[in-house]
Parts: structure tokens; C-alpha cells; sequence
């Protein structure tokens, strides 16, 4: 029986893949939990559609965010907060704040969640911080921490 797989399952494949199970591994495991369809010729052309769609999308992604490197590597944004007299200031700065200041400087939405410090920032001063744009593309940037 062939199947195409929806998700990835252990020891068998991964998503879209067309795979021979055994008759009842197919229709007592695999598609009554959703993780595979019969591979019938109507499914068959949909899954060929399906990956056709998602390398356009794929390609496009990958366009923006080495877009977005080029614009944006090697620039220093500088975070505004308040400050202590000692330099210390109250709180921390954020991937948030981090991620706002790119969006008002260079018009671009960057994901608060692909952004990682290399430490913590607590004080004033100059750090660098990393944006995880796609698996393959990254990008450093320069953070200016002044007091308000």
C-alpha cells in the first residue's frame, strides 16, 4: 500500500514523502491518526502542487531575508532607557525592544523570538546581538544601551 506521509514519523520518512507500508500498518496506524493519506492519483497531484507552492514560498522567504541582511548588517541601533547614576540600568533590554527599533529605523518586521543576545543587557554600553532570519541566514548587529 502506498502512502503519503503528512508529518514526519520515525523510521518511515518525512512529510510529503510516498512510502510502502504493509496493508494494515496503513489502515490501522498511519491514516486514522492522521499522519498519511492513500496515495491515490488525485492525492498524488495535489502533494505535487502542494511542494510546488511551498518551494515558491520558500524561495521568496529566502529573497526577503537576504534583503533584509544586506540592509541591516554591521549598522548600530541605538536603545534608549533609564538608567541608574552607577550605569545600571532598571530591568534589562529585550528582543522586543530590539526587535521595535529595527522596525522604526528600517521599515522591517523582525521576529522577537530570532533575535538572541549574546549576554544579558543590564547596563549601559555597546553589545551585539544576533537575527536568526531563516535557518541559513544570520546576521550580527551593533546595540548602542544609552540612558535616557
Amino acid at each position: 500500500m502506498k502512502i503519503i506521509l503528512k508529518q514526519d514519523v520515525k523510521n518511515l520518512g518525512y512529510k510529503d514523502d510516498v512510502v510502502t507500508v504493509k496493508n494494515g500498518y496503513g489502515n490501522n496506524f498511519l491514516i486514522p491518526r492522521g499522519y498519511g493519506a492513500v496515495a491515490t492519483s488525485g492525492n498524488l497531484k495535489m502533494l505535487a502542487e502542494n511542494i510546488k507552492q511551498a518551494s515558491y514560498k520558500q524561495d521568496r522567504i529566502v529573497n526577503e531575508a537576504t534583503a533584509l541582511a544586506s540592509k541591516i548588517e554591521g549598522k548600530t541601533y541605538t536603545i534608549a532607557t533609564k538608567a541608574g547614576n552607577t550605569g545600571r540600568i532598571f530591568g534589562a533590554v529585550t528582543p522586543l525592544q530590539l526587535a521595535q527599533v529595527i522596525k522604526t529605523a528600517e521599515g522591517a518586521e523582525v521576529d522577537r523570538r530570532k533575535i538572541v543576545f549574546d549576554k544579558d543587557i543590564k547596563e549601559l554600553g555597546s553589545y551585539t546581538a544576533t537575527l536568526n532570519l531563516t535557518k541559513t541566514i544570520s546576521v550580527n548587529v551593533n546595540i548602542e544601551v544609552v540612558a535616557e
